[in-house]
């Protein structure tokens, strides 16, 4: 194999509400923005060492064929590790921005089995917020 994968870079998601999202992710993941194209319709947010790329449907740069948001075409969802973990002051922040909280659970990981706590953004976006791993 001529290269490794070293680490996700970014990952794109597709809004229709440009303004809303980047404001989601900027006051509930605490991501700010890195760099706006408002022409091209995207907005890049630093989380960690990755990106969040925000693309507005309609985008000079968006693929139609990728679907709608909400309608699976999107991605599954998009994986986040924090720290500290601790579930119940996320589902407190959660709640207190209106975010619809999904399961929490111990899962597997980049780095093994942990904790996890899955909500949503305004778009329906599935997010996972990821603890560390088991000691």
């Amino acid at each position: 194999m001529p290269f490794k994968i070293r680490e996700i870079d970014h990952v794109v998601i597709r809004c229709a509400d440009l303004d809303n999202m980047v404001n989601f992710y900027r006051t509930v993941l605490a991501c700010p923005v890195e760099k706006e194209q408002r022409d091209l319709g995207l907005v890049q947010m630093r989380a960690g060492r990755s990106l969040i790329d925000l693309l507005a449907i309609g985008a000079k740069i968006d693929r139609p064929e990728s679907g709608q948001p909400g309608a699976g075409r999107n991605m599954d969802h998009l994986c986040v590790r924090v720290e500290p973990f601790d579930a119940g002051a996320l589902r407190a922040h959660l709640e207190h921005h209106g975010a619809r909280i999904g399961d929490e659970a111990r899962r597997y990981g980049a780095e093994g089995f942990g904790p996890s706590l899955y909500f949503f953004d305004p778009e329906g976006n599935m997010i996972e917020l990821k603890g560390p791993p088991d000691a």
